[in-house]
């Protein structure tokens, strides 16, 4: 570690902070607009630091100067002019092309726990460039995904490239987050004396043995390019120490590697390192995550005739279903209510497929019978997020669980009609007479479209509300759809307040369906 308050020009420096203890470094620049740069890297906790300058003394200048040491105790006291401050883990760096003279101040502080951290002044930027350089687009690119694999891709550095200086690559595995620098992976892994060596040319894997580090591998592992090629001539010993869930693995400057032995159906965070071997000096990489493939194997949920089955479906994930009816029967009936986003279903008859559709709110399937047919049923979830979802199957035709919905589920709330306490909406309904229960819940000026969507799961139904954000319940039908809609004013509200409208539809089974959210206010001056 260093020592001295004082920075060299043109070198990084290692030191440490204990926990509220602030520290003080200087460096001098002698002459005004001299270009200057200074990094600063946390090691393994967030840091707070400013850099600021001061006038040196007029003596300072000149053959006859003091020591630096000696003006450094004359004007420590003072504050000086506060140029660049920050605060947080990411390596931050202030930059100028033209400075002044004076002396020149960095404190730090971690106020979460006793650290280390690195520091680098230079008074020359352009000829020193000690980190590699990013390229244009410094994203790790997830090229294939397998159950135990992952195949990563990366553009070069330019100082490697076009600079020709020595570069090589080093990739970081861990299953809890990404580092924002290799320092910060350096003191995770120090208390485990981890470091990697790097393979030899041309071997895509590294010499370590995966499973040290909580990466366990299957016997299997030797059919593929993988981590544990050769673990008696390069593994350790396992010792009695915990190891950190963490894995680093320096490959020379290839720009593509596959990370092997993963486990199945499990994230995996991904970091990259540009590292000059000349000065040991790095740059990261923006880092990347995934998630490995699902085993093979899905389990498949038998479906009671008459039954709903609630159904979670992972993010792009799919679940199987089967439907065996008893008894001999003419028609099958699958209705789908979708409580988020769409869904797919696909509906196979012993093997045949019948129906291949996308699902968006309630829906229903009549598919033709056949005696002893059994029918396969697979969901897909949606890109964005997990998926929750009801069905039921059923050889009873009549027997219908989900309410009727009409195409449009927006709530209509009439501007000119709004009040300082009340507000007056609309909705359609079918030709199928519902009940209709209307909720009113009062939310913060600030809510927004991000919020609502997050609470537009159709399923939830009234159980889940509290009594007092009911409003009422009513009955309505029309044998016209086009006169199937109906009003109603809601009172006794706040004026210049928000409010969150829900209505639910409510089917002879007792299954509910939520309208789309509306968000209303009433007026502030009447």
């Amino acid at each position: 570690f260093h020592d001295s308050s004082v920075i060299p020009d043109g070198a990084e420096i290692s030191s440490y902070l204990f926990r509220d203890t602030p520290k003080r470094y200087f460096f001098v620049v002698e002459e005004d607009n001299t270009p200057l740069a200074v990094t600063v890297t946390p090691c393994d906790a967030p840091l707070e630091w400013k850099l600021s300058v001061q006038e040196l003394p007029e003596e300072a200048s000149g053959e006859g100067s003091e020591p630096l040491e000696q003006q450094k105790q004359q004007i420590t006291n003072e504050e000086g002019t506060e140029l660049f401050s920050y605060k947080g883990n990411d390596v931050e760096y202030f930059v100028s092309s033209s400075s002044p003279s004076g002396l020149y101040q960095l404190d730090l502080l971690s106020t979460e726990k006793d650290t280390h951290f690195k520091v680098y002044a230079t008074t020359t930027p352009e000829s020193d460039q000690p980190y590699p350089e990013l390229p244009y687009d410094p994203r790790i690119d997830v090229t294939s995904l397998g159950r135990t694999t992952v195949t990563l891709a990366w553009k070069p550095s330019p100082t490697a490239s076009l600079l020709k200086q020595p570069i090589q690559y080093c990739i970081v595995i861990n299953k809890e987050h990404n580092f924002k620098s290799l320092c910060a992976v350096e003191a995770r892994l120090s208390s485990d004396d981890a470091f990697m060596m790097a393979p030899k040319p041309g071997l895509d894997f590294s010499p370590f043995d995966f499973a040290h580090f909580g990466f366990p591998s299957d016997n299997n592992s030797g059919k593929e390019r993988g981590f544990l090629k050769s673990p008696s001539k390069f593994g350790r010993q396992t010792s009695s120490k915990p190891r950190v869930d963490l894995h680093k693995v320096c490959i020379g400057n290839k720009n593509i590697f596959t990370v092997s032995d993963l486990k199945p159906d499990t994230q995996y965070y991904f970091d990259m390192f540009a590292v000059n071997t000349n000065t040991n000096m790095s740059t990261a990489y923006v880092g990347t995550f995934a998630r490995t493939k699902e085993e093979a194997k899905q389990k498949t949920v038998e479906l009671k005739d008459g039954k709903v089955t609630d159904v979670f479906i992972k993010r792009k994930g799919a679940k199987f279903l089967r439907f065996a009816p008893v008894s001999s029967h003419q028609k099958v009936t699958f209705s789908v209510h979708s409580c988020l986003d769409a869904v797919q279903i696909q509906v196979r008859r012993d093997g045949k497929l019948l129906l291949s559709q996308n699902v968006e709110g309630v829906r229903q399937f009549q598919l033709r019978g056949k005696a002893k047919a059994k029918y396969l049923i697979r969901l897909k979830g949606s890109k964005k997020g997990a998926s929750v979802l009801k069905i039921l199957a059923t050889t009873r035709p009549n027997k219908q669980s989900f309410p009727s919905l009409p195409e449009d589920t927006r709530i209509k709330a009439f501007d000119k009609l709004r009040t300082c306490a009340s507000v007056t909406v609309a909705w359609l309904g079918t030709q199928e007479r519902n009940k209709f229960c209307i909720y009113k819940r009062e939310v913060d000026d600030n809510y927004n479209e991000e919020q609502k969507k997050r609470e537009q799961n159709q399923c939830l139904g009234p159980d889940t509300r509290k009594k007092s954000e009911k409003v009422l319940c009513k009955y309505f039908h029309s044998q016209n759809i086009q006169k199937a809609v109906t009003t109603e004013t809601i009172r006794g509200l706040q004026p210049g307040k928000s409010y969150l409208l829900d209505v639910y539809v409510i089917g002879h089974g007792g299954q509910s369906v939520k309208y789309q959210s509306k968000l209303v206010k009433t007026r502030k001056f009447c």
